[in-house]
């Protein structure tokens, strides 16, 4: 008996220090920015107006709440788990990363399969804190609403575009690959020591700001999911739990079959915002290191010496 249980902790030791335990870091890391980002959206909808702590109707002041929650869910989620596996918690970044940062390709459907479980589980969180709030907010509209007629509950876990965009997809679709090309290029940046990179721990915080700054620029074009574990794994829950096709095939009263943008389009986004941070800054610092060329001191300056003349004149 004392064998078997030593051969099964041994095989668990062996998991954590391996690909399983990077998987586990991202399963939980998604599952933490779902669990902050979606309760953010649901204090903002159900939460403040079914409590009777607002009275007015879904404003500005709520969008701050939406945009500063999913900063702060990626900026902990990240300091929890970059130590074990970088800390993609997103399929566009990894990518992204497996495009440009010899992330083992091997690696990316298994990132992908536990990014996405870890966020649906944390919208099975979610719904289970809020199901009261979301049910009495249906219920009190007027008319009273259905799960699969209540877009306002919906919007809780996934994402769907503006009424302005006509139901086109170019539109949405350029939305996300501009949001997620501005997020893992300047994630790029922040990770970058040879460029101005933050120090003493400070890039999660940072990444978590960037975050804040897409939804304050861009959020309302199509609920800047720029992350398609973010809109899938929640997605999957309203399809599980009675929201219908507004759920698949994302159907709504000015859009339809728009599953699959928040998935396609964060996917390009982010190779393309790696692509540009490489040639445009990535590249001009790799010349800067490898170059041998004498920079000129500036008018006034006299000429820094050697560090063999100096060690000659001590």
């Amino acid at each position: 008996m004392s064998e078997q249980i030593s051969q099964r902790s041994n095989a668990w030791s062996r998991l954590r220090t391996s690909l399983g335990g990077e998987l586990l870091a991202e399963f939980l890391g998604t599952a933490v920015i779902i669990m902050l980002g979606c309760g953010s959206v649901a204090v903002a909808v159900v939460g403040l107006p079914g409590s009777g702590r607002q009275s007015v109707a879904f404003g500005a002041s709520n969008w701050l709440i939406i945009a500063f929650g999913w900063g702060i869910a990626v900026m902990f989620a990240v300091y929890m788990t970059a130590g074990v596996s970088g800390a993609h918690l997103n399929p566009a970044v990894t990518l992204a990363f497996a495009v440009r940062r010899k992330f083992a390709w091997a690696k990316v459907l298994p990132f992908w399969g536990a990014q996405v479980v870890g966020a649906l589980a944390g919208a099975a969180v979610v719904y289970a804190v809020y199901h009261d709030a979301i049910n009495v907010f249906n219920a009190t509209q007027n008319p009273p609403l259905s799960r699969p007629d209540s877009l306002g509950t919906f919007s809780i876990f996934a994402t769907f575009p503006a009424e302005y965009f006509g139901g086109g997809v170019w539109g949405p679709l350029l939305d996300q690959i501009v949001g997620t090309a501005i997020l893992v290029g300047i994630i790029a940046a922040l990770i970058d020591t040879r460029n101005n990179a933050p120090q003493s721990n400070m890039g999660p915080f940072l990444i978590g700001f960037v975050v804040v700054g897409i939804g304050l620029s861009f959020g309302t074009n199509a609920g800047y999911a720029i992350n398609p574990a973010r809109d899938l794994g929640p997605r999957l829950l309203t399809l599980f739990e009675g929201w219908g096709n507004k759920a698949f095939p994302g159907n709504g009263d000015w859009f339809s079959n728009y599953w699959w943008i928040p998935i396609a389009g964060p996917l390009i986004g982010g190779v393309v915002g790696i692509l540009i941070y490489d040639l445009l800054i990535g590249q001009v610092l790799t010349a800067r290191e490898s170059a041998l060329v004498q920079v000129e001191p500036e008018p006034g300056r006299v000429p820094a010496e050697e560090p063999s003349h100096r060690a000659g004149a001590e």
